[in-house]
C-alpha cells in the first residue's frame, strides 16, 4: 500500500527537521574542531608540553561543543542535571575517539598484516580520520541526543515555534 500525502509531508517534515538538527551539530563540531587546532597550536609554540597542550585544548574544545550542543543544538532537550550531563558528554567522547582509534588500529595492525600498503601513511590517515571520524562521529550523534540530552520530541516539532508553549 502506497503512503499518503499526510504520510509524505510528515516524513519530508521530520526529514526537515533531523538535517537541520544535524548541520547545527555538524556547526557546533566544527567550531570546537577548530578550536581544538588553533589552541593547541598557541600552546605548542608558547612552550608547552606537547601532551599537556592537547590535554588543555581537548578540555577546552569538548566544553564548547558542550554548551554549543546543550544550549543551541538541543536547546529543547531534556537538562536535568548539568554536571551529570557533562559526564556523560566527555565519557561518550571518548567512546566516539575509541571509535576513531579501533577503525585505525583495525586497519593498520589487522588488515595491514594482509595487505602491507594498509600500514602506510594515506591509509592511516583515511582510516583514523575518515572513516573513525565518520563512524565516530555518528556515534556521538546519536548518544548525544539519546543519553545526553534525551531528545524525546520529533526534531521538526522541536524546532516549529508554533509547536511550543508560550513563554511565562
Amino acid at each position: 500500500m502506497p503512503p499518503t500525502a499526510t504520510q509524505e509531508s510528515v516524513l519530508r517534515t521530520r526529514l526537515r527537521g533531523l538535517v537541520r538538527e544535524l548541520g547545527k551539530f555538524g556547526t557546533v563540531g566544527s567550531v570546537a574542531f577548530t578550536v581544538d587546532l588553533v589552541l593547541y597550536t598557541v600552546l605548542l609554540r608558547a612552550g608547552m608540553e606537547t601532551l599537556l597542550a592537547k590535554t588543555v585544548s581537548t578540555a577546552v574544545a569538548t566544553t564548547i561543543a558542550f554548551l554549543g550542543n546543550r544550549f543551541w543544538t538541543w536547546r529543547d532537550g531534556g537538562h536535568s542535571n548539568m554536571a551529570r550531563q557533562y559526564t556523560m558528554f566527555f565519557v561518550l567522547n571518548l567512546i566516539g575517539l575509541g571509535i576513531a582509534l579501533a577503525c585505525l588500529a583495525i586497519s593498520h595492525y589487522a588488515l595491514g598484516q594482509i595487505w602491507p600498503v594498509l600500514q602506510s601513511k594515506p591509509a592511516d590517515i583515511i582510516a583514523g580520520s575518515g572513516v573513525g571520524t565518520v563512524l565516530g562521529t555518528l556515534f556521538r550523534f546519536w548518544s548525544y541526543r539519546r543519553f545526553v540530552f534525551r531528545v524525546t520530541a520529533d526534531p521538526a516539532v522541536r524546532s516549529d515555534p508554533a509547536s511550543s508553549p508560550p513563554s511565562p
